[in-house]
């Protein structure tokens, strides 16, 4: 788990930015101020935050525009934009800036709260897969992109993981000796009904039906071996992105395992 949160705070008003910062430094977080676009574009050269919390409407440089230098500068930054006189237009605008919401002031910061302790969660990605070999070379590429990871090529203990600590993800292979990952993924989802799983194989023949019923099933998707690792991270990564949106209050359409 991060211990701390580093989270800029911008807006104009600088009342509202001291009440913020207050708020979010008590809860254990670093939060630094900034009071315009500007400043908050020149604060995201000199050190990226883990979270940005801004204003739309601001003189100069406001919330939308800065925004779209912010996605240039760090494409993964959550950042949270929020104000009293966002039109509609300029919500659905932001959202497809990448916003991970827009938020209506007076600020609810439970919910910002909610959203931050969710952030401040290590991501962790459990590997099931029965070729200890696999497992080593696929957790040994995911630490290397920043993620915790625990290997498991036993499915009888597959469930234990999830009592020790938080799984963002499983990763699943669909034949594990003489256990079907079918079965494993139905043992999980009977515990944990909406957590992500993306199942893999080497098997694209033989296995298309149990993909298609792992899919039915739930699924997040499948990705065929040997592994296509980007099409890996991007699968965590908009996983990761819809649990962060949904606490936010901003649920996606058909994302119904980003709740877990």
């Amino acid at each position: 788990m991060k211990q701390t949160l580093n989270i800029l705070v911008v807006d104009d008003d600088r009342r509202m930015v001291k009440t913020i910062c207050d708020i979010l430094t008590v809860k254990g977080c670093e939060a630094v101020p900034a009071y315009s676009g500007e400043e908050a574009l020149a604060a995201i050269r000199a050190a990226v935050p883990d979270c940005v919390l801004m204003d739309i409407k601001m003189p100069g440089v406001d919330g939308v525009e800065a925004l779209k230098t912010i996605k240039d500068l760090a494409p993964d930054l959550p950042v949270i934009l929020m104000s009293a006189y966002a039109t509609e237009r300029q919500a659905e605008e932001a959202k497809a800036q990448g916003a991970y919401a827009v938020l209506t002031k007076p600020l609810d910061l439970e919910v910002v709260l909610t959203f931050l302790s969710l952030l401040r969660k290590e991501q962790s990605i459990l590997v099931v897969d029965d070729d200890p070999v696999f497992c080593r070379t696929l957790a040994d590429i995911l630490r290397g992109r920043g993620y915790s990871v625990e290997t498991e090529t036993d499915p009888v203990n597959v469930l234990r993981h999830f009592e020790r600590r938080y799984q963002l993800v499983v990763v699943l292979d669909l034949k594990l000796g003489a256990t079907n990952g079918i079965d494993v993924m139905q043992s999980i989802r009977a515990k944990y009904p909406t957590k992500p799983v993306i199942l893999v194989t080497g098997a694209r023949e033989d296995m298309a039906w149990a993909v298609e019923q792992g899919i039915r099933s739930g699924a997040y998707t499948c990705i065929y071996k040997p592994l296509e690792t980007t099409m890996l991270f991007e699968a965590i990564r908009d996983i990761s992105r819809s649990k962060l949106r949904n606490a936010l209050g901003t649920r996606e359409t058909g994302a119904a395992w980003a709740t877990e």
